[in-house]
């Protein structure tokens, strides 16, 4: 009997699109399964992808890297009592610790954005993304003559958690910048939500979401460029979410792509 044909690769133009996305793709076969290489790389993206979410965001780097960029930071923590409790109840992520709303008390109020980090689905993501994004977001909040509140610093927070902290500032705008849930082809995405008038208890669909933040994704000066339109767009009408009128020129434009 002979041994089942090895099939390397993928057609041709199936290999072309490997060049455009992390995607598993044009993987090959080895009788009835993937290549060795194909099937570690899947084990190591999974094991890649729970080590974001189960890792401990290092707040404390987080604020001297923001401190080196300029900016104030503070740090917090929602009502999350350890990593488990924050994967099996969402809902403390959404909450601010009690020791955290005395800390804000001491900040002041009525700025026109706060800015909130926390760890969400993915250390890793903050780790890598935060503070430059962080900094071309405030660097374009100076420009546009805005106030920026110190950056608030999250450990355990669920997107939902700008919401208090914003209406505890009194700031016309929250912008919460957020590991996203990471998965088998990137572990290090970073998710930006904005809302208008934030207060406790706001539906999923007040606020406007940029998402895939990273360098194989989209790029943080035009994560920043969007969010700066966005922030000019709600504070003009008011709104944010479905409510919100957008401007097509929002979208950064499509990416070149490879040679052929």
């Amino acid at each position: 009997m002979s041994a089942p044909e090895t099939k390397h690769a993928g057609a041709p133009s199936l290999r072309d699109l490997r060049a455009l996305t992390q995607a598993r793709i044009a993987l090959g076969a080895h009788g009835a399964g993937l290549p060795t290489g194909a099937a570690l790389a899947f084990g190591l993206d999974h094991a890649r992808a729970r080590e974001a979410v189960w890792t401990p965001l290092d707040t404390g780097a987080i604020r001297e890297a923001l401190r080196a960029e300029g900016l104030d930071a503070v740090e917090l923590r929602a009502n999350a009592a350890d990593r488990a409790e924050y994967l099996r109840r969402p809902d403390r992520g959404r909450i601010l610790h009690p020791d955290s709303d005395a800390v804000l008390d001491g900040l002041g109020t009525g700025f026109d954005v706060a800015l909130v980090i926390a760890d969400g689905l993915s250390a890793t993501a903050v780790a890598l993304n935060a503070v430059p994004t962080a900094a071309a977001l405030a660097a374009r909040v100076r420009r546009a003559g805005w106030s920026l509140a110190p950056v608030a610093v999250v450990q355990q927070g669920r997107v939902a958690i700008g919401d208090p902290i914003g209406a505890r500032l009194k700031a016309r705008c929250v912008v919460v910048l957020i590991g996203e849930r990471p998965g088998l082809s990137a572990s290090d995405s970073l998710g930006c939500y904005i809302t208008c008038a934030p207060e406790p208890g706001l539906p999923d669909s007040r606020r406007n979401c940029i998402s895939n933040i990273r360098q194989d994704g989209l790029a943080v000066e035009a994560a920043a460029d969007q969010m700066e339109a966005l922030l000019r767009a709600m504070m003009a009408q008011g709104t944010s979410g479905v409510g919100l009128r957008r401007d097509s020129r929002v979208s950064p434009p499509a990416p070149p792509l490879p040679e052929a």
